[in-house]
């Protein structure tokens, strides 16, 4: 399994957008033609794990794999696309409002995105 480890991990860090697992398998699989999808996703399940990549979970769409530094995402309802939303850290507020320490969070905001917005002929 740790044979991939590195690929995949440098492939969800360095692309510039949130693959899926299959997507991640489909680039790789050029350069590791024995690599199968399993491999991938058991990769993908230990760094998550190590907490070197992020999953993104998004309802209705597959998984989505990103960098672990903490930033926030739009997310289209339409395609299931996802843009980062550099936003400032919330931790202090939400820990004054519970009054007790966060692990941390994930915010995704949803929107229908422009391309989406365009097919459907709606304006901004």
């Amino acid at each position: 399994m740790a044979r991939y480890q590195q690929s995949i991990e440098e492939l969800v860090l360095n692309n510039g957008r949130h693959l899926t697992a299959e997507q991640i398998y489909l680039r790789l699989k050029e350069s590791h033609p024995s690599l199968v999808l399993a491999t991938v996703y058991n990769n993908l399940n230990e760094l998550t794990r190590q907490r070197k990549i992020r999953r993104i979970s998004l309802e209705g769409f597959p998984d989505r794999y990103d960098a672990p530094t903490r930033h926030d995402h739009l997310v289209c309802t339409v395609c299931g696309g996802l843009t980062d939303l550099p936003l400032p850290d919330l931790t202090d507020w939400i820990e004054q409002q519970t009054k007790s320490p966060i692990e941390g969070y994930d915010l995704k905001i949803h929107w229908v995105c422009p391309m989406c917005r365009a097919a459907q002929g709606t304006k901004t």
